[in-house]
């Protein structure tokens, strides 16, 4: 992600020691000192990696339904057998193997849900590409519960999705009405260049980099960035990748409180106004400034700094003049720096 990958290590440590240090690695839920299954098998050895703003899995499962019944019962072997292997489990409620590691199936993805098909984007859930996906899923719910219910519950988060979607949508439509018109501030010619050494807007994603206005060339994409950049842009960055991943997540694992109003539903709601406050009154003062003749200049910290130049775009200003992080890493939608050509 470009909010991880524009920033000096120091500042990603958290990142860097799951999504490289632990990733498919045995010992990463075995424990390289305990390599016992029995351990293995209880919620907490995937709360190391799997919570957090951006990916709460732990929190709407531990505050959940699921979560509470095995916080209450876990210590009773009569309900929580943790000798038994996983295809003969048969737990007084789930824990997070026993649905995304269905019999003992070590592909956890196998039984996961990925962002483009059931969560953070407006995809068809219904397309016949994910049919097998949500069909698999309901069919753990149907080892305690009946289909009809289980299908329901998935509705049911489509729901939630889809009006989190529209939420963010509209969130993003007063930002990028703000940089087409220029009274955005700071604009992205105004920042330090972006993680890949361009200075394309950082909500410019997508279906939507097809469009000079927002400061890249037709096929150039930016991507999310979570600091040096204007405080609304910030907002639509928590807006999608906190509060839609609490509704999200929160409505898979049963954690209805989590996808409303613990920062749910209710937190875009709140940074949809912020938003929307925060557009009126930057319209509102670049029309003073016209009126009375004020040609307003951003500030110099927007384009340097002793953090600032840490980043991976100024590096790449710097050190590959006339380059970007694709010209250097030239493989489409891999950023390992193994791709990049030997005289670099």
């Amino acid at each position: 992600c470009a909010w991880s990958i524009e920033r000096p290590p120091g500042d990603t440590a958290g990142c860097t020691f799951c999504h490289t240090s632990s990733e498919e690695r045995c010992s990463t839920c075995h424990q390289r000192h305990q390599f016992d299954p029995k351990v293995a098998r209880h919620a907490e050895q995937c709360k190391t990696c799997h919570w957090g703003k951006d990916h709460r899995d732990w929190e709407a499962y531990d505050i959940g339904l699921h979560g509470v019944v095995y916080q209450v019962n876990k210590w009773d072997p009569k309900q929580f057998d943790w000798t038994k292997k996983l295809a003969d489990a048969d737990y007084v409620g789930p824990t997070c193997q026993y649905c995304h590691m269905r019999g003992g199936h070590h592909n956890v993805q196998r039984f996961g849900t990925v962002y483009t098909s059931m969560g953070m984007s407006m995809a068809d859930r219904g397309a016949p590409i994910w049919k097998e996906k949500r069909e698999r899923w309901a069919s753990v719910c149907d080892d305690c519960h009946s289909p009809r219910f289980a299908k329901e519950n998935l509705q049911a988060l489509d729901e939630s999705v889809k009006d989190a979607g529209l939420k963010y949508r509209e969130t993003f439509k007063v930002a990028e009405d703000l940089v087409k018109d220029g009274v955005a501030d700071p604009m992205p010619k105004d920042l330090c260049p972006d993680w890949s050494g361009q200075h394309i807007w950082s909500l410019k994603i997508g279906a939507y980099h097809d469009d000079p206005a927002f400061g890249g060339k037709a096929g150039e994409s930016g991507e999310f960035r979570m600091s040096n950049c204007s405080d609304i842009e910030r907002l639509c960055f928590e807006s999608v990748g906190y509060f839609q991943t609490y509704i999200y997540k929160g409505m898979a694992h049963g954690s209805w409180n989590d996808a409303t109003y613990s920062d749910g539903s209710f937190g875009m709601d709140r940074w949809l106004v912020n938003v929307k406050q925060d557009a009126s009154q930057a319209r509102r003062l670049a029309a003073i400034e016209k009126k009375v003749g004020i040609n307003w200049v951003p500030e110099s910290f927007w384009k340097t700094g002793e953090w600032l130049d840490q980043l991976t775009g100024p590096y790449i200003v710097k050190n590959h003049p006339g380059k970007t992080i694709f010209d250097l890493c030239p493989d489409p939608g891999w950023l390992d720096t193994h791709h990049a050509p030997a005289e670099e």
